[in-house]
């Protein structure tokens, strides 16, 4: 898959030779614009495509792996309504998960986070404020973020985390030097649910369930009934296929804390 400093040297590489062939040879200057419209695609499309690893070298699944594993996380809490009935379903049919946790939701349910943690789960960071404009920030408000997530989390825990799941998976390069500075592991997901859509409960399971397999990295949110049903029934599925849910570190063998 094409990174964001492969497009830009072919693109710089074309556009010189665009220009040259435009004062020589006298071709249309939409041929320069194209090549602009071109790049602009390419980038939008990997900013928002975390599976493309553009910028940044995240874990959007293992298909190597050779146990029957996938991992199911969840994203955006904890959340005191929803996190502790998913947490009863992930006991009841004894599997683990992965959370990327909110800072600003840390902070108001600290004790929700420590049972996440107490049963056996793994904790990411997901920014401290999920802001809608997250994207647009400059390097020191996305580090400014990261590093007050993970001080919240070791302050409540005693844990340093290492995983990060980028907000609304978006990465640039602002992101990625911002990971190079916390020493953060960006976790991406191979089956995006949509749950916080407006699709109804049956196609988010189909979204998830269809062709599932080994090394597959699901991607809920622990903050609605909808998702609620979704988890017990993909459970069941996973079941009957004999895979089994675990935590990102375990599924790609890496260190969640430091």
């Amino acid at each position: 898959m094409l990174n964001f400093k492969t497009v830009n040297s072919l693109a710089f590489t074309l556009l010189v030779g665009l220009i040259v062939a435009y004062f020589l040879l006298g071709i249309s200057f939409w041929w320069l614009l194209l090549l602009g419209i071109i790049w602009f695609c390419f980038t939008a499309l990997g900013s928002g495509l975390i599976g493309w690893n553009y910028h940044i070298k995240a874990f959007n699944c293992h298909p190597t792996i050779s146990k029957n594993h996938v991992a199911i996380t969840f994203d955006d809490g904890p959340n005191p309504v929803f996190t502790p009935q998913v947490l009863k379903l992930l006991e009841k049919y004894q599997v683990k998960a992965t959370f990327f946790c909110v800072g600003l939701h840390i902070e108001t349910y600290p004790e929700l986070l420590r049972n996440i943690i107490n049963q056996g789960h793994t904790v990411g960071n997901h920014t401290y404020s999920h802001h809608h404009m997250f994207g647009f920030f400059n390097t020191k408000q996305v580090v400014e973020e990261l590093e007050l997530t993970n001080r919240l989390v070791q302050d409540k825990t005693g844990l340093q985390l290492k995983l990060y799941r980028p907000a609304f998976g978006v990465t640039n390069p602002r992101i990625k030097k911002a990971l190079k500075k916390t020493q953060l592991q960006a976790i991406g997901w191979n089956k995006r649910s949509l749950d916080t859509t407006g699709l109804s409960k049956e196609t988010i399971l189909k979204r998830v369930s269809k062709n599932i397999k080994k090394g597959d990295v699901i991607l809920l949110h622990d903050s609605s009934e909808k998702t609620l049903w979704v988890l017990e029934q993909l459970l069941l599925i996973l079941q009957k296929q004999n895979l089994h849910a675990v935590t990102v570190d375990r599924l790609f063998n890496i260190e969640p804390y430091a």
